[in-house]
């Protein structure tokens, strides 16, 4: 088994002057950072009396799941000698919160959009997506379910339309 460690920096940058003397006195803003990459600007979901111009912790969850996901299945794409032209992810989540202010994600939903050059690989890719979900660090870490709603079209290289979706 291989190991490996995960470093940043979160820096919270709410602070007006008062701390945290009430609910009310303190920012949610927060600035993660990591050795040589750019930082990203967070803060609480608007809920949570956060900015909503900054993205919180759950889109980071969505997001990380998503990115999890694609990277896996560009992978297993590549090894399976079919080309992907396009990729994109408009992945949702659902969170419930509970009486007492805790709460929980209740799923998430990834529902990727898939272009590829060959009409015959097309019924290939439902299996790769299952492969790539299997193998996602991310969903392999999380205790709720992870839907897929794949759709994939072709397109060659030109970028001209094939007659094909699925």
């Amino acid at each position: 088994m291989k190991e490996h460690a995960y470093k940043l920096t979160t820096k919270w940058t709410g602070n007006s002057g008062r701390g945290t003397s009430d609910y009310r006195s303190y920012g949610r803003d927060h600035i993660i950072s990591a050795d040589n990459k750019s930082a990203v600007f967070c803060s609480a979901d608007a809920a949570f009396r956060g900015d909503k111009t900054k993205y919180n912790p759950e889109e980071l969850l969505v997001a990380a799941l998503s990115s999890c996901h694609m990277l896996w299945f560009l992978h297993l794409c590549a090894a399976g000698g079919i080309v992907v032209t396009e990729y994109m992810d408009n992945p949702t989540g659902v969170m419930i919160e509970t009486e007492n202010g805790s709460g929980r994600f209740k799923e998430i939903t990834l529902k990727p959009t898939v272009t590829i050059t060959d009409q015959k690989m097309l019924d290939k890719l439902d299996r790769l997506h299952e492969k790539a979900h299997e193998f996602c660090f991310i969903s392999n870490s999380v205790n709720f379910p992870v839907r897929l709603e794949t759709t994939a079209k072709t397109m060659d290289m030109e970028g001209n339309r094939q007659n094909a979706e699925y």
